[in-house]
């Protein structure tokens, strides 16, 4: 598509994450907000008015009207149904994280996307973090040398909201994700510690993760710490890295300096959007890709199954 071109764009799940899409698509120049859809037909109703587009209660009603761009952002369990519905209807998307609730469904997602020629994106919206993104060029310039450990700290409170998946698929895969991409390697090895308290599912976990022979990745993540944590350290052998995903800050120690890196601090999820744009536009490569977001699956997968099997697991 040339630049000038206006992308039709629409979002299929209007709750607390999904009404953040609409006001970005609604911001954003050269995208037109064609609609919204969700099942809480006074959800539409309010969002459609504040944002001057067209709700829906059937997204399939939305799909018909000829949008290049759709975000998904209902309930994990649905994402692969909804998804394939918007594949079908021709258009591009965006499919929040994780990309499905079973590794099945989202190799059914994702080969359904390279068949219909489709792009298909992943939120993995950490990524689009300024600070994730300034800390994996200083890692990929080598002023840490050689990295050989990498661990992330997320933890807070419990959401009630979220009922339908536990800590690691929920906030765990983030660091999951985040790690690997640092790495710039696939994990190839899960060991994890974990148990649920005060929820259906897992509410805490520790997570070890083996990228080749020596290079290790640790994610600490709960619901029961009161106040929120994101941070996240990379050693290397000249140094080391220490990254708040809140703050959206990079500090660097070695054996002779603590400096703060330059950090140009951003709204991720705007970031994200403009990348899904920008790769519909200009027809690029999808990144976070399909397959970006079935191997934090299979890694979050292997982390549930270890910690209920008590035993590491190879992937």
């Amino acid at each position: 598509m040339r630049s000038e071109q206006m992308i039709r764009a629409g979002v299929i799940g209007v709750g607390a994450m999904g009404q953040h899409h609409v006001r970005i698509y609604s911001e954003m120049e050269n995208v037109e907000l064609v609609g919204i859809s969700d099942v809480a037909g006074d959800r539409v109703r309010e969002l459609s008015a504040q944002y001057d587009t067209t709700g829906y209660t059937d997204h399939n009603e939305l799909l018909l009207q000829g949008l290049d761009a759709v975000s998904i952002v209902v309930p994990t369990t649905l994402h692969m149904l909804v998804g394939l519905d918007v594949i079908s209807s021709g258009a591009n998307l965006l499919v929040e994280k994780p990309i499905a609730d079973t590794l099945e469904n989202a190799e059914t997602l994702t080969r359904a996307a390279r068949a219909a020629g489709v792009k298909l994106l992943v939120g993995h919206i950490e990524r689009f973090n300024p600070a994730v993104t300034r800390l994996k060029e200083i890692i990929d310039s080598g002023l840490l040398g050689k990295i050989v450990s990498i661990s992330a700290r997320r933890v807070g409170p419990y959401n009630p909201r979220i009922r339908d998946v536990g800590v690691i698929l929920d906030i765990g895969v983030h660091d999951i994700d985040v790690i690997s991409y640092l790495y710039g390697k696939k994990v190839n090895e899960v060991y994890a510690i974990a148990g649920a308290d005060i929820h259906s599912f897992e509410d805490h976990a520790a997570i070890i993760l083996r990228y080749g022979h020596e290079f290790s990745g640790i994610v600490e993540t709960n619901w029961l710490t009161p106040h929120k944590v994101r941070k996240l350290t990379v050693i290397g052998v000249e140094g080391m890295a220490y990254l708040d995903y809140i703050d959206q800050t990079v500090e660097l120690h070695d054996g002779e300096w603590i400096r703060k890196a330059k950090v140009e601090t951003g709204e991720p999820l705007k970031r994200e959007l403009d990348n899904f744009i920008n790769t519909i536009r200009n027809n690029g490569e999808p990144s976070p890709s399909g397959e970006d977001g079935i191997h934090a699956l299979k890694v979050a997968m292997a982390a549930i199954e270890s910690y209920n099997e008590g035993k590491s697991v190879r992937i």
